[in-house]
């Protein structure tokens, strides 16, 4: 489903990723883990088409997604790609309703169909009664899971998340994890997680550890 070919990136003189490969299946919850520095954050930056790579192809659903226009990549990454980040960054002034649609709201859906969904993902998050309060209004655990709603309003064919809990306490921490695994099972939802989480590295279906710009 998702699949990365021998990928080197600089910046500068600084060589960050040595000939990086992946393959990832659909359904499938990898974690990435390693030390600061090891090239974790440049490898999924490339994956989600934040970041090209100076060689190397990236392959998302059997489309060469490295070799798209600049137009072409912001479309695929909105409908096909999920992020969820470290911080949530969620817009204050809007509700947890209206930070959910927006990615769908880029995508052209109608208003009726984007809060159609974005109210089912809020319900199935537990978050029926956060739906029309803002981020200041709701606690961290809260916040990032209305992030996970926007991150699957699109239906992605992948979503990829950059130290997802780490920004959280350990039950909430916890609990988000707990939550991964039941959009694999429920939605046959594909995920590659950069962590330093040890916890969550444990819980999915593949670890991978990076050092040194390389897969080891």
């Amino acid at each position: 489903m998702l699949q990365a070919k021998d990928l080197y990136k600089k910046y500068g003189e600084l060589e960050i990723l040595k000939g990086v490969s992946l393959d990832v299946s659909k359904g499938e919850i990898v974690a990435i883990l390693g030390a600061s520095g090891a090239g974790k954050s440049t490898l999924l930056h490339i994956l989600g088409t934040l970041d090209r790579s100076d060689s190397g192809e990236v392959f998302i659903d059997g489309l060469k997604v490295s070799s798209l226009s600049s137009s072409a990549l912001s479309a695929f990454r909105n409908k096909r790609i999920g992020f969820i980040f470290q911080f949530h960054h969620l817009l204050p002034e809007f509700t947890a309703l209206e930070n959910v649609c927006i990615p769908a709201f880029i995508a052209r859906t109608s208003k009726k169909q984007a809060e159609q969904r974005a109210r089912m993902l809020l319900d199935m998050l537990g978050l029926e009664d956060r739906i029309h309060h803002k981020p200041s209004a709701m606690s961290g655990g809260e916040q990032q899971r209305v992030a996970v709603a926007r991150s699957l309003i699109n239906q992605p064919s992948v979503i990829l998340a950059d130290e997802p809990s780490g920004n959280l306490d350990s039950e909430n921490a916890s609990a988000l994890h707990t939550l991964f695994t039941q959009l694999r099972d429920e939605f046959s939802q594909t995920f590659v997680i950069v962590t330093h989480n040890e916890q969550l590295g444990s819980m999915a279906d593949r670890k991978i550890i990076m050092k040194d710009g390389h897969i080891i």
